[in-house]
C-alpha cells in the first residue's frame, strides 16, 4: 500500500494522515488476542510494579519518568508497564498494591513487539510499511520501538501535548509514528487530538535522555537542544504561527491508522468510560540522521542498529 500523492500532501499540511481500513478484521483479532495472552501470562511475582508516567505531565511537574532499568532496558524486550492509578502505597506496605486485576492494570507493552511477537512482526516490518516510509522521503527507515497502549477504562491515564522526535530524537529530527487502532477509539475513551499543522511552526526545544545519576546509576530526564542540534527535519522551513489553534479529535474505527510527524503537538484525554482503547504504535526513524547514545532508547548490544524496513546495501 503506497500513499498517494495527495496522500503525501495532506500528510505534509496537516501533520498527520488518517487511513481508514489499515488492517483487516481477522488481523485485528490476531493482534488483540496475542495482546491478551501477553498480558494474562506475564509473571506478576517477579515484576518490579513499574509504573509508567511521561515526565512531563501537567498535573504534577515534578513526577519523575520511570527511569529504573526495568525501563531503560525494553528496548529489545517485551515488558509490562502499570497505570500510576493501578497502584498504591501506603506507610503500613510501602510495597506498591495492585487495585486491580493486573490485566486490568497495564497502560503499556513495550518496546520491542515488533521483533519479539510474530504477530506484531508481521504487521509493522511489512512491505506497505516501507513503500510508506519511501514516500514520506526516507532512504534508511528504521523501526525502533513499538508498543501497545491500553488506555484501561476508567484509570487510563490522560497524555498532555507532546512532540514524538522529544523522545526520539535524531539530528535532524526524523520520527514518524504509526498508531493502529485495535479497537474504536472515541471521545469517551481517550482517542487521539491534534493541532493541525502545529509541525510546521513548532520546534524541538528539548530531547529525553539518560542522565547520570547522583551516587552513581543512570536516570533519565529532558535536556534542551544543544548547539548544532536541529528543531526541524532537514529540509522543512519553519513557517511563523498565525494562530493558538485548537485541538481536533481523531476519532477513528478499529483497524484506522493514523501517521504522525514527529515535531505535531498532539495528545489524549482520560479515559473515563467503561471502555478500553488498545492500540498498537511503533516508531520510524531516518537511519542516515544521527541518533546518539545519550537518547533513553537504544538498541541492542552488538546488534546492527534498529530493524530495517528496505535493504540499502546495494
Amino acid at each position: 500500500m503506497a500513499l498517494s500523492y495527495d496522500q503525501v500532501a495532506a500528510f505534509h499540511r496537516s501533520g498527520y494522515l488518517v487511513i481508514p481500513a489499515f488492517l483487516s478484521p481477522e488481523t485485528i483479532s490476531s493482534l488483540l488476542a496475542e495482546t491478551h495472552h501477553l498480558l494474562s501470562t506475564f509473571p506478576l511475582s517477579s515484576h518490579p510494579l513499574t509504573r509508567f508516567t511521561t515526565g512531563d505531565d501537567k498535573e504534577d511537574p515534578n513526577t519523575k519518568h520511570i527511569s529504573d532499568d526495568y525501563f531503560l532496558s525494553s528496548g529489545d524486550k517485551i515488558r509490562f508497564f502499570f497505570e500510576p492509578s493501578a497502584l498504591s502505597t501506603s506507610s503500613d506496605s510501602p510495597t506498591p498494591q495492585l487495585l486491580y486485576p493486573k490485566e486490568a492494570s497495564i497502560n503499556k507493552i513495550g518496546h520491542s513487539l515488533h521483533t519479539l511477537s510474530p504477530p506484531f512482526r508481521d504487521v509493522t516490518l511489512a512491505c506497505n510499511v516501507a513503500a510508506m516510509t519511501l514516500a514520506l522521503g526516507y532512504t534508511d527507515p528504521r523501526v525502533l520501538q513499538s508498543m501497545v497502549i491500553c488506555k484501561q477504562p476508567h484509570i487510563g491515564a490522560a497524555v498532555p501535548p507532546h512532540q514524538d522526535s522529544t523522545f526520539l530524537y535524531t539530528n535532524p529530527p526524523s520520527a514518524l509514528g504509526f498508531w493502529i487502532a485495535l479497537e474504536d477509539a472515541t471521545k469517551g475513551n481517550g482517542c487521539l487530538s491534534f493541532k493541525r499543522g502545529s509541525h510546521k511552526y513548532a520546534p524541538v526545544t528539548k530531547r529525553f535522555v539518560r542522565l547520570p545519576q547522583e551516587g552513581g546509576g543512570v536516570t533519565t530526564g529532558f535536556e534542551a537542544l544543544g548547539e548544532g542540534e536541529s528543531a526541524f527535519p532537514r529540509g522543512e522551513t519553519p513557517e511563523e504561527q498565525e494562530c493558538e489553534g485548537e485541538y481536533e479529535l481523531a476519532e477513528i474505527p478499529a483497524g484506522s491508522l493514523i501517521l504522525i510527524h514527529g515535531n505535531l503537538l498532539h495528545k489524549s484525554e482520560k479515559n473515563d468510560s467503561p471502555n478500553s482503547r488498545f492500540i498498537y504504535t511503533f516508531h520510524v526513524i531516518e537511519g542516515a540522521n544521527t541518533y546518539d547514545q545519550r537518547n533513553w532508547l537504544q538498541p541492542s548490544p552488538g546488534s546492527d542498529g534498529f530493524s530495517k524496513l528496505v535493504d540499502v546495501s546495494g
